[in-house]
């Protein structure tokens, strides 16, 4: 069953998961691209601070586990205990309204060399993933309704694209 209560059969399955995964490899195609120069997260100002946070902490592991080599080399401290390597470059997480966010997952989709990597607000309506991924499965992009979406590329696009959006606080 899908999540508008429809039977979904193994093709109808399978076709949905190659057009999700048809998806993901253009908005995200720059990943391959090597280690971004920036990367920039955008949540709605709507969220409540724990969805805020599960909505930027969700797209921060998929970017990733998307780049492996993200991470620096790994840090020591003063004991010589060794600590896990950190992204090196930051990973600011600002806010914007609705209208804003939709927008900046529509520029950011379009323009050249930019990853893109959002969480669509139906993703905050269960913790199944199979069912959520029926709901995205079933609904068009137009009407995913980001409420997070991660920015990742050449410096300069990314601070276009989100350079009128303030610090989450």
């Amino acid at each position: 069953m899908t999540a508008g209560g429809t039977l979904q059969t193994a093709e109808t399955a399978a076709t949905a998961a190659t057009a999700a995964t048809a998806a993901t490899a253009e908005t995200a195609a720059p990943l391959a691209a090597g280690r971004p120069e920036r990367a920039v997260i955008v949540v709605s100002d709507a969220l409540g601070p724990g969805y805020a946070a599960n909505a930027a902490a969700l797209l921060a592991l998929t970017l990733g586990a998307r780049m492996p080599e993200l991470p620096g080399p790994a840090l020591a401290d003063a004991d010589g205990v060794s600590h896990p390597g950190l992204y090196p470059r930051g990973l600011p997480v600002l806010c914007a309204g609705a209208e804003p966010l939709r927008e900046l997952h529509r520029r950011a989709s379009a323009a050249e060399g930019v990853a893109v990597i959002a969480f669509p607000a139906v993703g905050q309506t269960t913790t199944d993933y199979e069912a959520f991924r029926a709901a995205v499965a079933d609904t068009a992009t137009e009407d995913l309704a980001p409420v997070a979406v991660l920015v990742c590329g050449p410096a300069k696009p990314i601070r276009s694209l989100t350079g009128s959006f303030g610090l989450m606080r």
